[in-house]
């Protein structure tokens, strides 16, 4: 061994038990300014710990992983799929492996996953930003062929098989589509990139899949920590539509004629999601005593219905129901048994409530577009189904519930999410504060500087003015700052 190789800067071998082993030691983190120091035993001689530490130094010096071999970005995204889809819902494995095949793969698979820096992700996002998206937009396409065609047949409209034929979409998408269109639901404008929803949640798998790639070795550093996901050209997207009291009540007065009227009304009353109505069980229900125990969901996972847990542990709850709801809810399982028993033995005992009336459960979109339908049949303004649990969370905070009751009771994960989420949307809570205080601006210009001095300090304070205006007083402590 020469002299001049002991003494390479950065480099350090040392015998360990019966073999030898190295440690090199590279620059220092950009950010932490932390040095990395990469080590490996097991060489059978010095000579070859000399060889194989000044091969990784330069490889950890080009900015490549000092020990690994190479590996392609799509073989990468392979085996971390195979490796986590264990511990991942279906829905969110089979959402990580569209957004692999459709997106990663097509733009970048053939890479070495080393070479992923932060430039290349910066571009790859403002690629998918401006003309990400992969499908293209068939209901759109539909659309504008059923416009060129409405005429036909006498105005009712092309038919579904043509339009099918002409679009390159299946019979059953078009036959949907003409529903659609025939009630006046009008598709938005297409646009060649993807959503911002779809930019974040393409980021956020890319971050765990790369911070596991640096756990694992593969990677030193994860580059999707400091790429920037760029903001979408779209135009803002508006707040979801709500409904106010009115128009959930027009809703209602046609949806409770439905054979599942009394599922309806659960969903105007409990904020449920679509997942926990198509999943309620019998057992779940206690009408005498007034609850709900939610617990199973039924999701969908490319296009077939499958049983889950639940979308997070705080969605599995125990809600209260009313009378009124619990009314309509024994309605239907009344005629569920009069279903069962007309049916036969053959009828399934699965216990599920929105099922056909041969006991199959409906499939989640079935359930959406039966809503879709009773929003036209009560003319009423457009909303989705999911809408539905907005308005309720949207009418309760109006009336006002405590955040942390409603937070419990629509199943989210702690209060600053409900609160994030539709604190927004609410209107109008804040008109009894906006008439008091604009009295109170009103008494201290009609009374002159000194007294409007007077009276700002009183509500300041807390005194008597602001007593009278039902102004409440300062909190005492920090504590009951925090609180509030």
């Amino acid at each position: 061994m020469t002299r001049s190789r002991r003494r390479i800067r950065g480099i350090t071998v040392y015998p360990l038990k019966s073999t030898w082993a190295y440690r090199i030691t590279g620059e220092p983190e950009t950010i932490s300014g932390s040095r990395i120091r990469p080590y490996k035993g097991g060489f059978a001689t010095e000579e070859d710990a000399w060889r194989a530490a000044v091969d990784a130094k330069k490889r950890l010096e080009s900015g490549r992983t000092p020990h690994t071999k190479s590996i392609s970005v799509s073989d990468y995204f392979d085996e971390w799929l195979e490796t986590v889809k264990s511990n991942l819902k279906d829905t969110t494995t089979q959402s990580y492996s569209d957004m692999i095949s459709a997106y990663i793969v097509p733009s970048m698979g053939s890479r070495r996953l080393a070479d992923l820096k932060v430039p290349t992700l910066n571009a790859f996002y403002r690629k998918l930003r401006d003309s990400g998206r992969r499908k293209g937009d068939s209901n759109w396409r539909m659309y504008s062929y059923w416009v060129e065609h409405h005429s036909d047949r006498n105005g009712y409209g092309p038919k579904p098989r043509d339009m099918a034929a002409a679009c390159e979409t299946n019979l059953d998408a078009a036959r949907k589509a003409a529903r659609r269109f025939r009630s006046g639901r009008v598709p938005s404008e297409h646009n060649p990139g993807l959503s911002p929803k779809s930019l974040k949640n393409i980021h956020v798998m890319m971050h765990k899949a790369l911070g596991d790639a640096v756990a694992w070795g593969y990677l030193l550093s994860n580059p999707a920590t400091q790429a920037v996901v760029p903001r979408s050209r779209r135009r803002q997207r508006q707040p979801h539509a709500i409904w106010n009291v009115e128009e959930l009540g027009r809703w209602l007065a046609v949806a409770l004629n439905d054979p599942f009227g009394g599922m309806w009304l659960l969903a105007a009353t409990s904020g449920m999601r679509r997942s926990e109505l198509a999943g309620v069980r019998r057992e779940m229900l206690d009408l005498a005593g007034g609850q709900l125990r939610v617990e199973d969901t039924r999701v969908v996972v490319n296009g077939q219905a499958r049983n889950s847990d639940g979308k997070s542990s705080a969605g599995r709850r125990i809600i209260s129901l009313d009378s009124f709801t619990c009314q309509e809810l024994a309605k239907l399982l009344k005629r569920l048994d009069d279903e069962r028993e007309a049916f036969g033995p053959d009828y399934p005992s699965h216990g599920l409530v929105m099922v056909n009336e041969a006991g199959r459960p409906l499939h989640p979109d079935s359930i959406t577009a039966r809503f879709n339908r009773l929003v036209d049949q009560a003319g009423v303004k457009r909303i989705r189904l999911h809408d539905v649990r907005h308005t309720y969370a949207t009418l309760a905070l109006d009336m006002g519930v405590d955040p942390k009751t409603l937070s419990d009771r629509i199943g989210h994960a702690n209060m600053s999410v409900t609160l994030q989420i539709y604190a927004h949307r609410s209107q109008g809570r804040d008109q009894a504060m906006a008439q008091k205080l604009g009295d109170l601006i009103q008494l201290s210009t009609d009374s002159g500087e000194a007294k409007a001095t007077r009276l700002v300090t009183d509500l300041v304070t807390g005194g008597t003015l602001g007593a009278k205006l039902g102004l409440s007083h300062p909190p005492e402590s920090p504590s009951e700052e925090h609180e509030l």
